[in-house]
Parts: structure tokens; C-alpha cells; sequence
């Protein structure tokens, strides 16, 4: 139903700052939680952040906790994911996905996310 298109991806020093948004459409945004999702070369797609449907709890993975931050404005159906700090091995392709907010289960994990975006390339280097 819903349609995600990430974008913001690219190319920053070590240390420095980028902001992904995933932008939905066609379904209701406020009816999802959504996340962010990422994955390098030779590694599994691992967890990163989420956020609930209403933006009322955030959840991150140890390795990106007190550097991104992640936030929605369901009034322009965008979720954001604000990067800080990166750096070299945050290098990965980051995805964004939706879970209908009915459905129960954890955040964490990918398979409980039914729609995905293309992805966006993220690259941080010296």
C-alpha cells in the first residue's frame, strides 16, 4: 500500500553530519511505524533506528545511539534520520521500511517490516 523513496544519501568526511528522509506515499503514514534499516558491503542488513507511528518512542541500535536521531512529521508523511558524528563504518546502504502500527512484535527486526524504499548509499571516509 504505502511507497517509500529515501534520499539524502552521500558522500561526508569523518565526523560530519547528514540527514536521510524517507518520503511515503499512496498510504496512510500515521498507520506505520517505521525504521531504519542498513547495509555494507559483505554484511547483513542490520538495524538502526525506528519510531513509532505517533513519534512517541524511538528506538536505536547501540552502535548509532547519541550520534542519529531519528524523527517523523506524519504531516508531510517524511520520516527522518538525522546523522551526526559519522563515521567510517556507519559507510552502508540505509533503507527505511514501514510495519503497520496493528501489527505487534519488536522493532528490531527486518522481517517484521512489510514495505521498503530503495535504499540510499551513505559513505563516510577520511
Amino acid at each position: 500500500q504505502v511507497q517509500l523513496v529515501e534520499s539524502g544519501g552521500g558522500l561526508v568526511q569523518v565526523g560530519g553530519s547528514l540527514r536521510l528522509s524517507c518520503a511515503a506515499s499512496r498510504g496512510t503514514f500515521s498507520s506505520y511505524h517505521m525504521g531504519w534499516f542498513r547495509q555494507a558491503p559483505g554484511k547483513e542488513r542490520e538495524f538502526v533506528a525506528a519510531i513509532s507511528w505517533s513519534g512517541g518512542s524511538t528506538y536505536y541500535a547501540d552502535s548509532v545511539k547519541g550520534r542519529f536521531t531519528i524523527s517523523r512529521d506524519n504531516a508531510k508523511n517524511t520520516v527522518y534520520l538525522q546523522m551526526n558524528n559519522l563515521k567510517p563504518e556507519d559507510t552502508a546502504v540505509y533503507y527505511c521500511a514501514a510495519k503497520a502500527r496493528y501489527y505487534t512484535g519488536s522493532l528490531y527486526y527486518a522481517r517484521e517490516y512489510a514495505y521498503w524504499g530503495q535504499g540510499t548509499q551513505v559513505t563516510s571516509s577520511s
